[in-house]
């Protein structure tokens, strides 16, 4: 693997549900000039490729032609392998894209992480790699996927569902939000806002809280700090005390910081402070509250400090944030 770009590669093929291409390239190439103008020397590129059968042009079923930079034998030089969704009946391009399973089955066997998308699915899915796994596909193809790959533990519920470095999505507004994740873990949570914003007014539920992660327990091992992550998201309006909580469940306050920073990544301060930005942004969108009611509702004392937070993870103001939103969901 490249330690130098984030390698991405996209499968073409005809058929294909070209916004299920272009759409998280445009999203990416967005995430990517933001991080590039903030993270200075810490700036890692995108390296963006479309891989066909032969390596030859593909032409779309609208039309479009895109062309392949490679062929399907070079997934595994890849970091990222995106399997767009599929127009209609997926069948007939499977039997026209051969080589691809056998190099989506060696990429995985590499360390590449696969992202499929809608019916696209069903390459991993002829591939074997999701046997024994969880999956999603287009609800329309549901039933016939259940009957074409038993093996699957298909739960069509889910629009996202992850096994280690193995993403399935149902539609293209789960793939959007898929892509939103990933310019975070590349670039950052100020990336990711930023794309989110500019593609995205509405916000929909964040990638965490949406997809089925098969075999974890809120991202990580520790099911004590899980636990407490699920009482503070359910207690966040209230005022709290982390050594209270500490003892609520038992540790030390220091033994809490170290295994709560341990599990997630982030102090337990930072935590339920997302936690709360998020309720604001679901109030700003959803209800006609005040901004002090919306504040008081999540846990913040006064409008002054929910503003001043929410300035500084957002970049912008609640009511800023709230015009936006309502234009598109409510014009």
């Amino acid at each position: 693997m490249n330690t130098y770009n984030h390698r991405i590669a996209f499968t073409l093929y005809e058929q294909m549900l070209i916004t299920s291409v272009t759409l998280p390239i445009e999203m990416l190439r967005a995430g990517e000039a933001f991080a590039r103008r903030h993270l200075g020397n810490e700036f890692i590129p995108l390296e963006i490729a479309w891989l066909s059968e032969t390596g030859e042009t593909v032409h779309s079923s609208m039309g479009v032609p895109f062309t392949a930079h490679t062929s399907f034998s070079a997934l595994s030089d890849f970091d990222y392998i995106v399997i767009p969704s599929i127009w209609r009946n997926p069948r007939p391009v499977l039997r026209k894209n051969t080589s691809l399973v056998a190099n989506l089955a060696q990429a995985r066997r590499t360390g590449a992480t696969l992202i499929g998308v809608g019916t696209g699915v069903c390459f991993l899915a002829e591939s074997g790699i999701l046997n024994g796994h969880s999956a999603t596909t287009h609800w329309h193809y549901a039933e016939q996927f259940k009957r074409s790959y038993p093996l699957v533990a298909l739960r069509p519920d889910y629009f996202i569902t992850q096994s280690d470095r193995l993403y399935t999505v149902a539609s293209l507004n789960a793939l959007a939000d898929i892509i939103v994740h990933f310019i975070d873990q590349f670039y950052g949570q100020e990336a990711a806002n930023h794309v989110q914003q500019n593609f995205s007014h509405e916000v929909r539920k964040p990638y965490e809280e949406q997809r089925y992660l098969e075999g974890a327990v809120d991202r990580h091992s520790d099911e004590q700090i899980a636990s407490i992550q699920f009482w503070l998201r359910n207690n966040s309006a209230d005022e709290i005390t982390f050594p209270d909580v500490a003892a609520q469940f038992g540790m030390s306050y220091r033994t809490f910081n170290r295994r709560f920073k341990a599990a997630t990544g982030q102090t337990a301060a930072n935590y339920l402070q997302t936690v709360r930005v998020r309720q604001v942004t679901e109030l700003l969108a959803s209800t006609n509250l005040s901004i002090q009611e919306i504040a008081l509702a999540c846990g913040f004392n006064s409008q002054g400090q929910l503003t001043r937070v929410f300035k500084s993870t957002m970049n912008q103001t609640p009511s800023q944030y709230r015009q936006v939103v309502r234009k598109k969901l409510f014009s």
